[in-house]
């Protein structure tokens, strides 16, 4: 991932060059679908987006977000498959792309539809109560000296939440008692309620227990720190908390935010939505959720998202291999 900056900021340059296309566009409403549930992290950013694209006219069309989080996001999954040649309808995808036909042997790859954009990458962070562990040396070792696992609470079975906590465990020795939730916001409500030891949300799923002093923000899963210096509680910003492997702990993942189309689209179709997202990410509103969220603006497209996409695939595959939850 060393060169998504330079790649990012050379591709935003050149497509702020190219003129709008005058070609095809959507002559009825388009479907933004969406892999999860109502007010999870995807369905939040698909309305963000529907709102930044009505705001600023950037299309004539309306944009609809469509609810499909039924079997664990393989519903989204199948309906986009199943649309091809459909240039109204648009997933916004995240690592369950290539998690879920793993662990549930479903019948679909990624390469089925058609790259339109990376536009965002997901932290994660390791989070315990206010009341326990100061730093990460001091929650491993309370781990390790528990007499049952330590209890981490989580967003679904054998997904990113998961498998960081297995990645973890590999990593430190210490043991770990993985409870899924329906969503990040239960998963922290519990972290609070003192039900669990800790979690590894993203920071938007923390944001408000944290910002209220009831948990801490021990590491950040990346090589580098979040970037955003505003402070977002009484003494931190995001730019606060420490890399875990500044903090001993060498585990890093990031989580896809990207568009794709179905698969058997024209080009002319496919570039009309390269364009209307870049556009997107140049928006107010995008730029203003960016922060909010604490997610890592990025845009990727053509050669270098699907590059981007294939290292990704294969660094999740590993992680799914490595923590046994690849369906036999």
């Amino acid at each position: 991932m060393g060169q998504i900056v330079k790649t990012t900021a050379a591709i935003a340059a050149l497509l702020l060059s190219t003129p709008a296309f005058a070609g095809w566009e959507p002559s009825k409403p388009v479907e933004i679908v969406v892999a999860a549930g109502a007010g999870g992290a995807s369905d939040q950013m698909a309305r963000m987006m529907q709102a930044a694209i009505q705001k600023n006219n950037l299309m004539k069309q309306p944009m609809v977000v469509s609810l499909k989080g039924g079997a664990s996001g393989a519903e989204a999954l199948m309906y986009m498959k199943s649309s091809e040649g459909d240039p109204n309808k648009m997933l916004i995808a995240y690592s369950l792309i290539y998690m879920l036909p793993l662990s549930a042997k479903i019948p679909f790859n990624w390469r089925d539809l058609t790259p339109v954009s990376v536009i965002a990458l997901d932290q994660f962070v390791l989070w315990d109560n206010a009341s326990g562990p100061k730093t990460v040396k001091e929650f491993i070792a309370a781990a390790k000296a528990a007499s049952a696992p330590f209890k981490m609470g989580g967003t679904g079975s054998k997904r990113e939440d998961h498998v960081l906590t297995v990645f973890m465990e590999q990593k430190t020795g210490a043991k770990f008692s993985y409870l899924p939730y329906k969503s990040g916001g239960e998963a922290a409500t519990q972290l609070v309620g003192g039900h669990t030891e800790s979690n590894v949300n993203n920071p938007s799923e923390n944001l408000e227990v944290w910002r209220a002093g009831q948990v801490r923000a021990l590491c950040v899963f990346d090589k580098e720190r979040i970037s955003y210096k505003s402070k977002v509680t009484d003494t931190q910003s995001w730019n606060d908390i420490p890399t875990c492997k500044e903090e001993g702990l060498d585990v890093q993942y990031l989580m896809l935010r990207a568009m794709f189309l179905p698969g058997k689209v024209t080009q002319e179709q496919q570039a009309f939505y390269v364009d209307l997202f870049q556009k997107v990410t140049q928006t107010a509103e995008y730029k203003d959720y960016m922060e909010k969220q604490a997610l890592k603006p990025i845009f990727l497209t053509g050669k270098d998202m699907v590059e981007f996409l294939e290292d990704d695939d294969k660094q999740n595959a590993s992680l799914m291999n490595a923590a046994g939850f690849v369906a036999k």
